[in-house]
């Protein structure tokens, strides 16, 4: 193999940088041409490809975002633009593909992959963490870390004004980044799209949480609960069984932006590392993740479980720690 592609596709996440600097500086090592796909799978369609190497991504592993742009594609949903993909790689002469993304990316990549005679690895980078198995995802402990921030900023003020501040983090269908900020920021409670919320036993904690003497409390809430209302459904909800002073704070998308941190930034270059030495070896159609400690190769097809079993144990942490 002497060409390779490379894309980022879907919400950028912070390390997608990172990532793409490995894969290119890796290659060059054993002689690989890399070409960037500019805008995700939409720049696959339009043939938009352009030559990486190694100093074209010398400084950037500190940045945000994507320099080869990301972006989100119907057209790609549909088989003709797949071929019509396929066919901008064979001209090339590419035959393998790495693609960068979170669950709708990785999706793509599996079809790309059964449809044509290209090898394709997918990499977990998405915030949300919205895929069972393969741990810990590029750009989701930098998201953590900016919600955390924010979070004890709003703490100062929720405990000098006695107020019951809502905190809304992103994850519209994966509450990964609620749960694990509630945890690490010390929330009075966690509302996920994944778990069941009794209101009024919420409210009653907060209560007697005040007869003790306690000063302001956090609420951390997905943006996909509350039958995806997220914080502004909370507040809808709370206000008919308690007279609370309610305050909401949308973190939106900050969370998405920002030099990624160390963690995403090591992540980040690991597998992108190990994705150009699964090609050169021949392997191909999986995805590439580091469950544990090592990185591991997971088939395409056992991406579809689901992540509640995974996050049982942090859910149920939230009430042992109020």
């Amino acid at each position: 193999m002497k060409h390779l592609a490379v894309l980022t596709s879907g919400g950028d996440a912070p390390g997608m940088n990172a990532c793409l600097r490995a894969i290119v500086r890796s290659a060059s090592n054993k002689k690989i041409i890399v070409y960037g796909v500019s805008n995700g799978f939409e720049g696959l369609i339009d043939d938009r490809f352009s030559e990486l190497k190694p100093r074209e991504v010398g400084n950037i592993i500190q940045r945000g975002g994507s320099i080869i742009q990301t972006s989100r594609s119907k057209r790609f949903l549909d088989r003709k633009y797949r071929e019509q993909a396929r066919d901008n790689l064979s001209k090339r002469g590419i035959d393998s593909l790495i693609v960068i993304g979170g669950e709708g990316s990785l999706k793509g990549a599996k079809c790309l992959g059964e449809e044509g005679k290209i090898n394709v690895l997918g990499l977990p980078a998405t915030i949300d963490r919205d895929l069972p198995l393969v741990g810990p995802t590029i750009g989701f402990d930098t998201a953590i870390n900016t919600a955390l921030q924010a979070i004890d900023r709003i703490r100062d003020t929720a405990s000098t004004s006695n107020t019951v501040h809502i905190v809304e983090v992103m994850g519209r269908a994966c509450g990964w980044i609620s749960l694990f900020a509630g945890i690490g920021g010390g929330a009075e409670a966690v509302i996920l799209p994944e778990f069941p919320t009794n209101l009024q036993k919420l409210v009653n904690q907060i209560k007697e949480q005040r007869s003790f003497g306690k000063q302001g409390c956090i609420l951390i809430v997905s943006e996909g609960a509350c039958n995806s209302a997220g914080g502004e459904g909370l507040i809808r909800d709370l206000n008919e069984v308690s007279n609370f002073d309610l305050r909401i704070t949308k973190l939106g998308h900050i969370q998405r932006g920002g030099n990624p941190s160390a963690v995403d930034r090591v992540l980040a270059s690991r597998l992108g590392a190990e994705a150009v030495d699964c090609f050169f070896l021949g392997h191909k159609q999986c995805v590439l993740a580091q469950p544990k400690d090592k990185i591991t190769m997971i088939p395409f097809e056992e991406l579809s479980g689901t992540l509640v079993s995974e996050m049982e144990d942090y859910y149920k942490l939230i009430s042992k720690l109020v």
